[in-house]
């Protein structure tokens, strides 16, 4: 971030100890050396105000003015005066001229600190070293500065979460991680629901450092505490968040919580990428799928427009898309589907695989829906024995997006018995639903799925809910 302390001397400490300081800005001195490289720390790099919003506060009164040790102005005479000339003339001065005149300076530094005492001592040193530190692009330097700063007790109480942000940024930035947690996790506890609250970056970065440490629970439940006090607050949480949570649960392998986390995120931020990185981080927690699950899931991709992604997303899953559907099973939706992703630029009419499957699916699609057709009329009389033939019968309807007809099919083999395929076909009646914009019918059928097929109908009715609120 690019907040940053002011440069003068004395003055400024005394104006920070009366409450009157206002942070200046100086925008080419970022505060940490490569900051806006930082991941973390990117999104909010140049948020930084040049003065504080509101306007300074009615002047207060008296108070006795701190007084610097009479050592510490004896001794650092000299060095102010050689700041304050570099200060004044550095805007002038050559990269190598600007990088020789820090350099001298912070090789100064050590000799002063002996004669650091009172309180107002240490804020000054600590902001001398805070500025050459970032003159010199020495970031330990910085953070040697701002602790001294914290140390002296004199900064405005406004001041210090923002100067512990600082310190943990410089912290992550080394991968210190048991730091950036001794500093930031009292200031995320500390945070009041509903308040505006930290920097977007301080969750983050806590979070990440929990992980980094062994204890991802810890920061999934710091991501989580900050999106529930931003949702109070009736403020968007960033999307970063949920990435973060997300990720954190994915890659310690924490495949519920990878699900729940990828379903926050869907909720609050839909869109294409993310539905694809949902459905995904299903099919990761569940490596067992068989071609039925991935069908449900490949149509899924196709309604919220994953599938018209960029090849490098979206071309994998046509493949997974299209040996699902079984093109002598669903032939007219495995030519829909082919025929789609050759026009989106994904597939290639010449890749052996999809040749092929058009070779075999476009003769039998022709007849295939004549013959289903009759087939389904005959169901719709109540004919069927069972419900298996009335299911197999709505899953053709279903691949031609015949909503109408795949519901009246799946809620007659539902009420003459599915046996073990009943969570599939009440996932597939719960499309249909949704198909027809039933949606509240479909999130009731879609709630009723259980067992293995449970994230994929919960990935529906998100879907469900999203349409009908015109998403």
């Amino acid at each position: 971030m690019n907040l940053q302390l002011g440069s003068s001397g004395s003055s400024l400490a005394t104006a920070l100890w009366i409450g009157l300081f206002a942070w200046p800005v100086q925008a080419a001195t970022p505060i940490v050396p490569g900051g806006p490289g930082n991941p973390v720390f990117q999104a909010h790099v140049d948020r930084a105000p040049t003065r504080m919003a509101h306007a300074p506060p009615p002047t207060p009164p008296p108070v006795a003015r701190p007084e610097h040790s009479a050592e510490f102005k004896e001794q650092t005479t000299a060095f102010k005066r050689a700041f304050a000339d570099f200060d004044a003339k550095r805007a002038e001065l050559t990269p190598a001229e600007r990088k020789s005149g820090a350099t001298s300076l912070a090789a100064q530094l050590p000799d002063l600190e002996p004669a650091v005492s009172a309180p107002i001592d240490r804020l000054v040193y600590g902001d001398w070293q805070r500025q050459v530190g970032t003159w010199t692009a020495d970031s330990a330097l910085i953070a040697k500065g701002l602790q001294a700063m914290l140390d002296s007790g004199l900064l405005q109480p406004n001041l210090v979460p923002t100067t512990k942000a600082m310190l943990g940024n410089i912290a992550f930035a080394a991968k210190d991680y048991p730091t950036v947690i001794r500093l930031l996790a009292p200031m995320q506890a500390a945070s009041a629901p509903g308040s505006p609250g930290l920097d977007d970056a301080v969750p983050q970065m806590l979070a990440e450092a929990y992980a980094a440490t062994g204890q991802p629970q810890a920061g999934l439940d710091v991501l989580k505490s900050a999106i529930t006090a931003r949702t109070a607050a009736n403020r968007a949480a960033p999307a970063d968040w949920y990435d973060r949570g997300l990720h954190i649960a994915f890659n310690a392998k924490l495949s519920a919580q990878a699900i729940a986390w990828s379903q926050l995120f869907l909720t609050a931020y839909p869109a294409p990428l993310t539905w694809l990185g949902a459905v995904q981080v299903v099919r990761f927690g569940y490596p067992d799928f068989t071609d039925e699950e991935e069908l449900d899931l490949g149509r899924l991709l196709d309604q919220t427009g994953a599938l018209k992604l960029d090849a490098r997303y979206s071309s994998l899953e046509y493949l997974l898309y299209l040996k699902a559907i079984d093109a002598r099973r669903f032939p007219g939706e495995a030519v829909r589907i082919a025929e789609q992703g050759i026009s989106n630029g994904i597939l290639k009419p010449d890749d052996p695989f999809v040749k092929n499957l058009l070779d075999l699916a476009r003769p039998l699609a022709s007849r295939d829906k004549a013959a289903r057709t009759k087939d389904v009329a005959a169901l719709e009389t109540g004919k069927a024995e069972n419900g298996k033939a009335a299911a197999e019968a709505g899953d053709a309807a279903l691949s031609y997006d015949d909503w109408a007809r795949a519901e009246e099919l799946y809620t007659l083999a539902l009420a003459k018995g599915v046996a073990d395929n009943q969570d599939r076909v009440l996932t597939r009646l719960g499309i249909a639903q949704t198909g027809q914009g039933k949606y509240a019918e479909a999130k009731i059928t879609l709630g009723k799925v259980a067992g293995a097929r449970a994230p994929i109908a919960q990935l529906w009715a998100i879907f469900a809910d999203q349409k009908a609120a015109g998403k």
